[in-house]
């Protein structure tokens, strides 16, 4: 039975959007101590409600909890920890380099939290699209309110039920809702805002949404991929639940559309339940640019197989579709990679694998173009949620014994010596 959803009253949004501006207006959350304190919390949050998390992650979208943890819990967890460890070192003024001309001044970088932000998270990943985001949040010093997709509700249901158990209120807040809810959100002003449009079916792309392969070796290809299948579900899946389904019946309509009119072929599965939402995994070969299956990212597991000639062909292919999320090349020879990488753009360049970078410590995980901006993971998500304040301290004594030539009454010596340190020199 799915969970029903209770929506946040729409009259109550901007109270709450004002009590967290009144919080952080208080000060208290640029204390690093406090903000530890919240992340600690939030790790909580996630660690001791892991069977619910499952339960909830599998009651909107079918997932097995193992693969709920593989890609979901543990990931937040490892984005919570990630930000516990260095929120310290992230938040120090940071100075800039020696320079004869400035040095006394003391040029720095203040880094500091920009406000009140707003989280607005698609149903696909509804979990870890909120709380890996939240934790860069925190460790930031915003004040933060999360609107949950009202497409997954039990997370969504969850999320508000357990942040009034473990969060500051203060700071953090959860509101649930749909079209009315979400525009009055968008109407109030923000000091960051952070959305997944819904159009990006899977703006965290967890798999490819279709394949490149040279036209001689489409056929090993798809032979290759349906041994892997067989070898991971030896039986039916639909059956063991080791494979999600689509999210509603509005989406499982849009997958079943696609797949009635793609003029490739179907070479392994090809089937929806309209009643439970499950999609057969499905392999579709010879797919030309124009299919119906490349018109919009798919959000299910079906593979369209596109054959090239060479890679060069396959360049200007991916060129064609537009700037993805992530592009996968799979090669163990470096010049090929290398060269695929050098002449196309995504947001992540992925080699030999197709889940773990969304899970990789150190690197940034986020979009580019189409594919989305900025970055959910780590320090680039926490540069995200902070405010570069560039800052000088000039010393009484530097004018009168330095910069006075920059004043009036303007003279040839003056501009001389005011030159031999401003003037810079042609680059070498």
């Amino acid at each position: 039975m799915s969970t029903s959803l209770v929506y946040t009253p729409v009259d109550e949004i901007p109270q709450i959007h004002q009590s967290l501006k009144q919080a952080f207006a208080s000060g208290k959350s640029k204390d690093v101590h406090w903000r530890k304190q919240q992340i600690l919390k939030l790790w909580h949050l996630v660690e001791d409600n892991l069977d619910g998390l499952r339960k909830a992650l599998y009651e909107d979208l079918g997932r097995a909890p193992d693969e709920s943890d593989g890609t979901e819990l543990n990931s937040i967890l490892l984005e919570i920890k990630n930000a516990y460890d260095n929120v310290g070192k992230w938040t120090q003024t940071e100075r800039a380099s020696w320079h004869y001309m400035w040095f006394a001044m003391s040029p720095a970088t203040r880094i500091e939290p920009k406000g009140v932000v707003l989280i607005i998270t698609p149903f696909n990943f509804p979990l870890y699209l909120c709380l890996a985001p939240l934790a860069a949040v925190i460790a930031a010093g915003d004040a933060c309110l999360l609107k949950p997709s009202e497409g997954a509700p039990a997370c969504a249901s969850l999320l508000a039920d357990l942040f009034p158990k473990y969060m500051d209120q203060d700071f953090f807040r959860v509101v649930n809702g749909a079209i009315p809810e979400t525009t009055k959100l968008l109407e109030l002003q923000w000091d960051h805002m952070m959305a997944f449009p819904s159009k990006f079916y899977t703006l965290i792309c967890m798999s490819p949404d279709y394949a490149i392969v040279p036209e001689h070796f489409q056929e090993p290809f798809i032979e290759a991929c349906k041994e892997a299948y067989y070898e991971m579900h030896p039986k039916d899946p639909k059956e063991t639940g080791n494979m999600a389904r689509i999210v509603n019946e509005r989406h499982a309509k849009r997958v079943k559309r696609l797949l009635d009119n793609t003029k490739g072929q179907v070479v392994l599965g090809g089937n929806i339940d309209m009643d439970t939402y499950f999609c057969e995994a499905t392999i579709v070969k010879d797919v030309k640019l124009d299919d119906i299956l490349m018109s919009e990212e798919i959000f299910a597991p079906i593979l369209p197989v596109i054959p090239v000639k060479d890679v060069d062909e396959a360049i200007k292919t991916i060129n064609s579709l537009g700037h993805s999320l992530v592009l996968h090349v799979f090669s163990s020879d470096s010049a090929f990679k290398k060269k695929v990488f050098d002449n196309t753009q995504s947001g992540l360049a992925v080699a030999n694998e197709t889940l773990l970078h969304i899970q990789t410590v150190g690197i940034p995980f986020g979009g580019v173009g189409a594919s989305g901006y900025g970055a959910t993971t780590g320090k680039a998500a926490f540069d995200q949620f902070v405010h570069r304040r560039g800052s000088i301290d000039s010393p009484f004594w530097l004018d009168p014994m330095m910069l006075f030539t920059r004043y009036p009454p303007y003279t040839q010596r003056n501009k001389t010596v005011s030159n031999m340190f401003m003037h810079p020199k042609p680059p070498a």
